[in-house]
């Protein structure tokens, strides 16, 4: 052994005889807030932040709106076909007068649509679960990520987001819960920012009010 190396073992043996106290009280309380809600309102915070963080916001007083906000994309971008695996958002989507939703899986679609389980508007992140039916790929995958979420689906903090699914699932919680924080983005090559590298390189949140 050489002599620096048993001079770290000694002092980290000196260390243990001698206990540092905790920095933290025994009884502090993992449930209190460290952040509160400002007086805003949680849409205007949500947009402010997401929309910082390079991604896409638009909010829409019905379906109808979001309907035709979207039809209105499709056309600006040329796409050809968007893809969303949830019966229930697709159906609503048709009713409302979106029908572009004709791709059959990923690898041929513009876009893919889903919807959320909740909208944190303190980091501006879209809270998604495997238990949705898009499951784990969908947003992920897709070149172009589109989020449809509705107004009572808005949380301030990530703790409330969680807490309401433990309260939905129970102990069923799903296998995945993940934030979706703007486009992806990677600066591991020479620290310089790329955009769209690990997943969709944009993402849409269209917020609708809940009638």
């Amino acid at each position: 052994m050489t002599a620096s190396r048993e001079n770290i073992l000694n002092k980290i043996k000196q260390a243990l005889k001698t206990p540092v106290p905790a920095p933290f009280p025994a009884a502090a309380d993992l449930g209190e807030q460290f952040y509160t809600a400002p007086e805003e309102e949680a849409a205007i915070g949500f947009a402010q932040r997401f929309t910082a963080l390079g991604g896409r916001f638009s909010f829409c007083a019905s379906e109808k709106e979001l309907a035709t906000q979207l039809n209105m994309l499709f056309i600006q971008r040329q796409w050809s076909a968007t893809y969303c695996r949830e019966p229930e958002l697709k159906a609503s989507l048709q009713e409302a007068g979106f029908v572009a939703t004709t791709a059959t899986d990923l690898d041929a679609c513009d876009a893919a649509i889903t919807g959320c389980e909740y909208l944190v508007a303190r980091t501006g992140s879209i809270l998604l679960s495997s238990a949705q039916a898009s499951g784990r790929t969908v947003s992920v995958y897709a070149p172009i990520h589109i989020c449809i979420a509705y107004t009572d689906q808005l949380v301030f903090d990530i703790g409330e987001g969680l807490q309401l699914l433990r309260d939905e699932y129970g102990t069923a919680l799903p296998s995945l819960i993940t934030l979706a924080t703007g486009p992806s983005r990677t600066a591991d090559i020479e620290k310089t920012l790329v955009v769209g590298v690990h997943g969709p390189k944009e993402v849409f949140c269209f917020l609708v009010e809940r009638s």
